[in-house]
C-alpha cells in the first residue's frame, strides 16, 4: 500500500512538471494553455498546429530597397512602389540611386525634378535614406547641389546591431570616368568599419556595380586607381552584403563568399521582358534574422491592397 502511495505521488509530480513546462506555471488538469511570445493557445494531446515556435525574434527587422527610378523614367511606377511598400510597412526604405533625371547644368531643372521627387517621398510612412546615382550627381554643379540639399553624399548608420553604409560612386564626377572614390571617402570607410567591428552584419549600398566594370575610356583608369580595390579590401573579414543599381538588369553574384546584387528597376527604362532576362520593376525586401539576412524580390504586380475586389454586403 505504501508503494502504491509513493507511485501515485510521483505520477502527480510528473504531471505538474509537464504542465509547468507548457504553461509557465503549475495548474491542475488538462487541457493546458501555452503562453509564449505573446501567443496564448489551448494545448491538448492532439493539436491542429505543427509547433509553437513563433517566427519572431527580438533581433529581427525588415527594410525595403528601391532601385533606379530614372534613366528613362516611366511615369507612375515609383509612385506605385511607394504605395506597395506602405502596405508592407518595413522599418525604413533605402535607395541605390538615380532619383532624378539630372544631366543638366540648369538649376531650375534640378529644382523642379527634386521637388517632384520629394513630393513622392512625402507619401512614405517610414524613413527614406538617399543614395546618389550618376543621374543625381552628373557634374560638379549637380554635386554641389546635392551637398547643399542633403549635406553628405556618403554616410553610415547602425540599426539593431547592423551597420549600413551608403557610398558615393560619383565622388567628384568627371566626364568619361566610370566612377571614383576619392581618398577621403576610402579613409572614411576604413574608420567607420574600424569603429563598428562588433556588428553582426554590414550592408553596403552604392549606385554603380563597380566590381563588374572592366572597360574604361581612359587607359589609366582601373579598379585600383579609381578606389574600388581599396574599398572592397576594407570589407574583407566581415559578414556583408552589397547592393547596387545602374544597369537596370537584375543580377546576383558571389564575391569572396558574400552576396553582391545589381537590382533591376523601380521605374527606370526597361523592356520588362521578365525574370529570365532580369528586367522587371521591383523592390527588395530584406529580413534581417538573428544571424543573416533573407532577401525577397517583390514585383510591383504582386502586391495589392485590401480593395483588390469588393462586393456588396450580401456577398455578391
Amino acid at each position: 500500500m505504501r508503494q502504491l502511495t509513493i507511485l501515485v505521488a510521483v505520477i502527480g509530480l510528473l504531471g505538474v512538471a509537464a504542465t509547468w513546462k507548457v504553461t509557465g506555471a503549475p495548474t491542475a488538469g488538462a487541457p493546458a494553455t501555452a503562453t509564449k511570445d505573446g501567443l496564448s493557445i489551448k494545448v491538448e494531446a492532439k493539436n491542429p498546429f505543427t509547433h509553437l515556435e513563433i517566427n519572431r525574434r527580438p533581433n529581427s527587422f525588415q527594410f525595403a530597397i528601391v532601385s533606379d527610378r530614372t534613366g528613362g523614367r516611366r511615369p507612375g511606377v515609383f509612385s506605385r512602389a511607394v504605395e506597395k511598400i506602405n502596405l508592407l510597412q518595413p522599418e525604413f526604405v533605402i535607395s541605390v540611386g538615380d532619383l532624378i533625371e539630372g544631366y543638366s547644368e540648369d538649376p531650375g531643372a534640378w529644382a523642379l525634378e527634386w521637388s517632384e521627387f520629394e513630393t513622392k517621398l512625402s507619401r512614405f510612412q517610414m524613413p527614406f535614406f538617399f543614395c546618389p546615382g550618376n543621374h543625381d550627381i552628373a557634374n560638379l554643379p549637380m554635386s554641389k547641389e546635392w551637398h547643399r540639399k542633403f549635406g553628405r553624399s556618403y554616410y553610415d548608420f547602425r540599426y539593431q546591431d547592423c551597420l549600413f553604409v551608403v557610398l558615393n560612386t560619383e565622388d567628384e564626377p568627371k566626364k568619361d570616368r566610370e566612377y571614383f572614390f576619392k581618398p577621403e571617402q576610402r579613409a572614411w570607410l576604413k574608420q567607420v568599419l574600424a569603429n563598428n567591428q562588433d556588428v553582426r552584419w554590414t550592408f553596403v549600398f552604392l549606385h554603380k556595380p563597380v566590381w563588374s566594370i572592366t572597360k574604361h575610356k581612359d587607359p589609366a583608369d582601373n579598379s585600383t586607381s579609381l578606389g574600388w580595390d581599396e574599398i572592397e579590401a576594407s570589407l574583407q573579414g566581415r559578414k556583408h552584403t552589397v547592393f547596387s543599381g545602374h544597369n537596370h538588369v537584375y543580377a546576383k553574384s558571389v564575391r569572396n563568399g558574400m552576396d553582391y546584387y545589381i537590382l533591376a528597376t523601380t521605374g527606370g527604362a526597361s523592356t520588362l521582358t521578365g525574370l529570365k532576362d532580369g528586367k522587371f520593376d521591383h523592390f527588395c525586401w530584406v529580413t534581417m534574422k538573428d544571424s543573416e539576412p533573407v532577401l525577397a524580390n517583390i514585383l510591383l504586380d504582386g502586391v495589392e491592397d485590401k480593395n483588390i475586389r469588393t462586393v456588396a454586403p450580401n456577398g455578391r
